[in-house]
């Protein structure tokens, strides 16, 4: 799995490149400064790294992220729901973001500023840039969020979401690098 597993010194993060749960802690760690090292989690190949017995040590629950930082491992993830639904995925997907955007640009029309709540980075901007990549993923007309869309650009332009995105992680695939 990941030949760093013994010996980093620095706090270990078992990621996906594509995890948005993933994205969200290499985003805050970038804002916060921490160096870290990366052992990439493919999810999809035989049947999914996070279901191997060495990785079951890791963390139990057998999902990405999880942070081991200070002899602690720290874990959470909801990419299984995903994984799951199958060949519904696509309609799911699009059903559940739509939803989500349109309640979140009325909220945003009375807090936004440069970002989500003002003009200072909070933990809503960290969940927005992933989950509007997942709606450019899963193909969500984002015309009716012109709030959500304007934060995610300016957000994009940050350095902290820029080294974090999905397209520059080491385990991503050549197709689809930045």
């Amino acid at each position: 799995m990941c030949d760093l597993l013994c010996s980093s010194l620095q706090p270990l993060l078992f990621t996906y490149f594509r995890s948005s749960c993933s994205w969200r802690v290499r985003i805050a760690l970038a804002l916060k400064g921490i160096q870290y090292d990366q052992c990439a989690i493919n999810l999809i190949q035989d049947g999914g790294q996070q279901r191997t017995d060495e990785f079951k040590h890791v963390n139990p629950m057998q999902q990405v992220p999880a942070l081991k930082i200070d002899g602690v491992t720290l874990s959470q993830s909801n990419l299984a729901v995903l994984q799951r639904v199958g060949d519904a995925k696509l309609e799911w997907a699009q059903h559940f973001i739509t939803k989500g955007f349109q309640a979140l640009e009325l909220l945003l029309q009375e807090t936004a500023g440069q970002y989500c709540v003002g003009d200072q980075v909070t933990m809503a901007d960290l969940c927005l840039v992933p989950q509007v990549a997942n709606a450019d993923r899963f193909k969500v007309d984002m015309t009716p969020y012109p709030t959500i869309s304007r934060i995610n650009h300016a957000l994009l332009k940050l350095e902290a979401f820029h080294v974090s995105h999905p397209s520059r992680q080491p385990d991503t695939p050549p197709d689809l690098r930045a």
